[in-house]
């Protein structure tokens, strides 16, 4: 199979342009000073109960409980740049080999995120600002951010994701639910909080490929004008809506600050997190020039409780330009406007959920990504998935659906029953 190039990742071996003589010393017995720089990087890690073992062989741990993995660090040099910036090397450091962790490798993450959600906040927030800032979202540096890890290979994706492609959280209502089941359950469930009608017209902000643009056409009736920017997300979204024959569809390859006409119904779905702090008063402007006098909203994203930076490695070397906001941030986007916030779920749960079947299929065709890719790349999507998933789990990340409507609006529901009594929801074709 012919390897497709790899943007995403240029990662330096941790040994580059070391002399043979000092790749030889860095197999030598580690010196006292770097076991006392071992036991502080568990402690500035808050001791979870994790070993690590030096080069040498040499056990290290700080956590009176037994261990739950091992992490093997294979140079001394490596120790040094996890002491430097564990955020941001370790995960260069895992994706070269010079790392390696031994035992679950999901319960391997989640100590350390649990062990160090409350530890060093100060230390963390200067280190964030001094060394890993987000890069711009501008409207040239929102188009080289999203080619950087949208426009990888649809074909990547597909091995992975539902035959939807959707790369959002999905919803399930029930745990015994399907991967498919529940990104269908949870396209529903955004139509339903927007309480779509035929005949309405629909502004989507970042469409990705297309999947929930294709649902509200399909199954609410609705005309959908969605905006992206990723080429290869547009390209794959047109064929599969021709394909179906759906009408009522159109993708249009722009930025969403062009957004243009009136809507009654504006939805972002994964999209908030590539805005930018910087920018959120132009997403504000945008939704505020293009909804009806009774318009409503729904923004999904990944969240924080807290202010806090995306993690270094996840914004250097995959998801550059990406921010979580907390909700506090969020209202920014409304209040210039007088948008009124009707309600705010948290899927957290279901985003975990959502991952581990996610990273389950990537598994299953780790040796196909390989082909396509190379081994690096394989290694920096295992952390990148499990990371992810580990940072629902433990609570770092939260995922918010919020809908929302002009101040003066009072045409909205009464209960949320449209939202799970059968019979209430618009939708003229249900799935069998």
């Amino acid at each position: 199979m012919k390897k497709t190039k790899a943007t995403v990742l240029s990662i330096p071996s941790v040994t580059h342009g070391i002399p043979a003589y000092e790749l030889t010393r860095q197999r030598s017995p580690a010196t006292a000073l770097e076991r006392w720089l071992a036991r502080k990087l568990l402690a500035l890690a808050g001791n979870p109960p994790l070993r690590l073992v030096l080069w040498d062989g040499e056990e290290i741990t700080t956590s009176t409980a037994p261990a739950l993995a091992s992490m093997s660090i294979r140079h001394r040099a490596a120790l040094y740049k996890l002491f430097i910036n564990p955020n941001l090397h370790f995960g260069d450091l895992y994706t070269a080999g010079s790392v390696e962790v031994e035992g679950n490798f999901i319960e391997f993450l989640e100590s350390v995120y649990r062990a160090s959600a409350s530890k060093f906040p100060l230390l963390r927030k200067i280190q964030a600002h001094l060394f890993n800032r987000p890069r711009s979202n501008t409207l040239s540096g929102s188009s080289t951010n999203i080619h950087h890890h949208y426009d990888l290979s649809n074909e990547f994706y597909e091995l992975w994701l539902d035959k939807e492609m959707q790369y959002t959280c999905a919803y399930f209502p029930s745990l015994a639910a399907t991967l498919e089941q529940a990104q269908f359950a949870k396209m529903d469930h955004v139509c339903r909080k927007l309480r779509l009608r035929p005949g309405e017209r629909v502004v989507e902000a970042g469409c990705g490929w297309g999947g929930l643009a294709r649902h509200m056409a399909r199954h609410y009736g609705v005309t959908v004008h969605s905006y992206n920017i990723s080429k290869e997300q547009l390209r794959y979204a047109r064929e599969r809506a021709k394909a179906e024959g759906l009408s009522g569809v159109e993708y249009i390859e722009d930025d969403y600050r062009n957004i243009s006409g009136k809507y009654d119904a504006f939805v972002s779905v994964g999209m908030l997190e590539h805005v930018g702090l910087d920018h959120y008063h132009e997403l504000g402007d945008v939704i505020h020039r293009a909804l009806t006098e009774h318009g409503r909203g729904l923004i999904h994203s990944i969240g924080r409780n807290h202010p806090e930076l995306m993690n270094a490695w996840i914004e250097k070397r995959i998801f550059p330009g990406a921010y979580p906001p907390t909700l506090g941030e969020m209202m920014d986007i409304f209040e210039p406007h007088d948008l009124s916030v009707l309600d705010v779920e948290n899927l957290r749960l279901h985003y975990a959920k959502t991952l581990e079947h996610w990273l389950m299929r990537f598994e299953q065709n780790a040796g196909t990504v390989e082909n396509m890719f190379d081994e690096n790349f394989v290694r920096a999507w295992r952390l990148y998935l499990a990371g992810s998933l580990a940072s629902f789990s433990t609570g770092c990340l939260q995922l918010f659906q919020v809908v929302f409507t002009r101040g003066a609006n009072n045409q909205i529901p009464w209960t949320r029953a449209h939202l799970y009594e059968p019979g209430t929801s618009a939708r003229h074709d249900r799935a069998a």
